[in-house]
């Protein structure tokens, strides 16, 4: 077999492997082949063992390794157990978070799990992060097409350069090139397309990541805080805010938080509306915080 030929192979599988399904279509433009050759190709990995998956109308995933494969299929696969094992998990992981869908939709496709297979994948996020992804690997710009500000609420493109992910996959760490500043940009605002530029990088010695905390603020400076909280307010935090699992402990009668914040507002926001839920033991600027915000927004 030729390189080119065994190149454009390797690609294929790793598109069928990905996290965005493709049609038949969609490969062929990607790895100039024609739609005949693309299932001449998906015949050739059924022969060599592989089971290739029919998701829906044309389109493939593959499914298993060969059987002969046994260190990889250990390293790769999981059993039955562990598949319904790492499904709880995912459906522990807050609804917004971008891989989700997709590490559902992914299982479902290995393993034809009922629970796994009712989950519907938001396709777009996926696609969002997996060109993102070949953009900080590859070190290029990248445009955001109607990205939605959270911060001025307007709509329009943010051209970027993106060099991490945060630990959730919900945002991206990115240099802003229109004002000179290192900020995260969230998957889910961003309306069009993400278009991976044939630029690179100009600003990597800019490149920095604050500190992101469980209410994804980010900041320099953190504010040490202990909340006390009921069991609403603890189940609530953490299907909100899964990360915040981790710093919560049991207490007499309560829950306990203790972590590091970087900025009020996230905290805030979820203190103040589940008033009578949460007490703040320690930290003196998120009580000052919380005092300035009553006055603003509950007093006349």
């Amino acid at each position: 077999m030729d390189q080119p030929k065994l190149e454009r192979m390797l690609r294929l599988m790793k598109y069928l492997s990905g996290n965005v399904n493709y049609t038949v279509g969609e490969l062929g433009r990607k790895l100039e082949l024609s739609p005949r050759t693309v299932y001449r190709y998906l015949d050739t990995f059924k022969s060599a063992g592989f089971s290739v998956t029919k998701l829906y109308g044309d389109v493939y995933k593959l499914a298993s390794m060969p059987r002969e494969a046994i260190e990889i299929d250990k390293l790769i696969y999981f059993s039955e157990e562990e598949a319904y094992l790492v499904n709880s998990l995912i459906d522990q992981l807050v609804p917004t978070n971008s891989l989700k869908a997709n590490l559902k939709q992914k299982l479902s496709a290995i393993y034809r799990s009922t629970s796994i297979a009712d989950y519907v994948a938001d396709r777009s996020n996926a696609a969002h992060v997996e060109a993102l992804g070949r953009a900080v690997q590859d070190k290029l710009k990248a445009r955001l097409n109607d990205y939605e500000s959270g911060n001025s609420h307007t709509i329009r493109d943010r051209l970027i350069e993106p060099f991490a992910f945060t630990a959730d996959y919900a945002d991206v760490w990115a240099f802003d090139l229109e004002d000179g500043r290192n900020k995260t940009f969230k998957i889910s605002r961003i309306g069009g397309e993400v278009e991976v530029l044939d630029e690179t990088w100009a600003n990597e010695e800019k490149h920095h990541r604050s500190s992101m905390d469980i209410f994804r603020t980010t900041g320099e400076e953190p504010e040490h805080i202990v909340l006390r909280m009921s069991l609403l307010a603890k189940n609530l935090l953490e299907e909100e805010y899964p990360m915040a699992a981790k710093y919560i402990s049991k207490g007499k009668d309560c829950w306990i938080l203790e972590t590091d914040i970087y900025q009020m507002r996230g905290v805030a926001r979820f203190v103040a509306g589940l008033m009578g839920e949460i007490s703040i033991l320690e930290g003196s600027r998120l009580m000052d915080y919380m005092k300035e915000y009553g006055h603003k927004y509950f007093c006349e």
